[in-house]
C-alpha cells in the first residue's frame, strides 16, 4: 500500500485558499503570488473547456473568468473533504449575500503541500456550465 505525507489540515487549506485566493482574486499580483505558494510548478487545471498547464497559464485562466464575473464570490458549502493525497470542495458562485448563480466542486490531488492537480466539475444545469461548454439552452 502506498503511503501519503500530506496532511488533511494542509489540503484543507489548499482546497479554501484556492477557492479565494486564486479564483476569487481580481488583483493579478496578488493571484500570480497565491500561485506560486499554492501550486506544483507542473501542476494541471482541468476546466470544461480543457487542461491548463503551468502557473501562467493558470492565472491567466483564473483572471479572464474573474473577469467574467467581477462582483461574484465563492463561498464553500460544507467543509473540505480528505482523502489521502486528494480533497474535495463544494462552492457556490454569486453577488454577495445572494443565492449563487451557479454552483460546482473543486477536486484537487497534492504533492509536497502543492496542488498538483485542480478538477472543477460545474453544476450542468447552470447557465455557466453551459457557457463554458459551448452548450446551448433547451
Amino acid at each position: 500500500m502506498i503511503q501519503t505525507n500530506e496532511s488533511a489540515e494542509r489540503i484543507r487549506e489548499l482546497l479554501e485558499r484556492n477557492l479565494q485566493e486564486i479564483f476569487g482574486e481580481g488583483d493579478n499580483e496578488r493571484r500570480r503570488a497565491a500561485i506560486s505558494e499554492l501550486w506544483a510548478k507542473d501542476g494541471i487545471l482541468y476546466v470544461p473547456p480543457g487542461a491548463i498547464v503551468g502557473h501562467d497559464a493558470i492565472g491567466e485562466f483564473a483572471g479572464d473568468l474573474r473577469a467574467t464575473h467581477p462582483d461574484y464570490v465563492y463561498t464553500p458549502i460544507g467543509k473540505p473533504q480528505v482523502l489521502h493525497n486528494a480533497g474535495r470542495l463544494a462552492w457556490g458562485s454569486g453577488p454577495r449575500g445572494a443565492t449563487p448563480e451557479y454552483t460546482g466542486w473543486d477536486v484537487i490531488t497534492v504533492r509536497d503541500g502543492r496542488i498538483t492537480a485542480l478538477y472543477v466539475f460545474l453544476d450542468e444545469a447552470s447557465e455557466e456550465f453551459r457557457r463554458t461548454t459551448g452548450e446551448v439552452s433547451q
